[in-house]
């Protein structure tokens, strides 16, 4: 049975937060994040524990709205903003449809509105809500990896083709894409992790993606747990972690982006996790390849 965080308002999102990021033009800029609350995503992959976070039902009309305007109360102003909701802005029993007008009216004064969706969604309802906003949309899709029996294998219920055909969606309608690959997924060790996302970034930006975003891949659900107790799945390592944005902004094709929430758990060394986690950040707003970290401890 699947558990869920207790005591979630639909009225409120889960969590909001203001980050900085590089934008497509080269600029450090303010952006907004919510998560909203609203319900399970239809599909059930293996690495996600997005989940817990997610209601049982469809969320009332005016739900999102309330979330929006609670969090934005509570905000500073900012260019951008992400409204991601633990699987796709464009599942209607997630984010009802009716409620896209009420949501595009918050959204005046944002130059560049993001949202997450599967690439199965792409279709009227991301096109209705493009002619809405009011700044440029952006949406966000999980590619998670370009091995074809590694990306069977995570549920995902989409091919890489898929992936390709839902791109063309996007930028044929003037719709900008950011694309979400994981590294390390289950199945694959260190040295094919760098290897794999390295392709799986290649193939994004071939999509014309402007941006990736390398998520670790983490333990926590029963399925990740399940696969590490089998030898199938271990986190990767930071210098994993580290090897992969060095591959993709090394390419000069897009913004390549590393997650670093919860970064702590994938190092195993004190003396020079600070240091990795400073230099991780500086390429996630300079985009270039700072020096390396030497860690005699780690090379020992």
């Amino acid at each position: 049975m699947i558990s869920r965080t207790p005591d979630l308002d639909p009225m409120r999102p889960w969590q909001f937060l203001a980050e900085e990021e590089r934008s497509h033009t080269g600029e450090i800029v303010a952006v907004n994040t919510l998560f909203l609350t609203n319900r399970q995503c239809p599909w059930r992959c293996v690495m996600c524990d997005l989940w817990k976070n997610t209601l049982a039902e469809t969320v009332p009309a005016g739900a999102i709205p309330a979330q929006i305007e609670y969090a934005f109360a509570r905000l500073p102003a900012a260019p951008v903003i992400k409204l991601y909701n633990s699987g796709s802005f464009f599942e209607p029993r997630a984010i009802p449809v009716a409620d896209y007008a009420a949501i595009a009216r918050l959204l005046h004064g944002f130059e560049r509105v993001i949202v997450e969706s599967h690439p199965a969604l792409i279709g009227e309802n991301c096109l209705r809500f493009r002619d809405l906003v009011p700044g440029r949309l952006e949406v966000a899709m999980g590619l998670e990896t370009v091995h074809p029996e590694v990306l069977a294998r995570l549920n995902k219920g989409m091919t890489v083709e898929q992936f390709s055909l839902a791109a063309t969606v996007l930028r044929r309608n003037g719709i900008d894409l950011r694309a979400f690959v994981l590294v390390k997924p289950p199945f694959l060790n260190e040295a094919e992790a760098i290897d794999w996302a390295g392709r799986s970034v290649d193939f994004a930006f071939a999509c014309g993606a402007t941006a990736v975003s390398l998520i670790p891949a983490r333990g926590g659900n029963d399925a990740m747990d399940e696969l590490a107790t089998l030898g199938e799945f271990s986190p990767p390592r930071i210098q994993t972690l580290e090897a992969c944005q060095e591959y993709g902004v090394g390419l000069r094709q897009g913004r390549v982006f590393a997650d670093l929430w919860d970064l702590e758990k994938f190092s195993t060394c004190g003396e020079c996790y600070r240091a990795r986690f400073h230099r991780l950040r500086e390429m996630n707003l300079q985009q270039t390849i700072p020096g390396a970290v030497v860690c005699r401890r780690c090379e020992a």
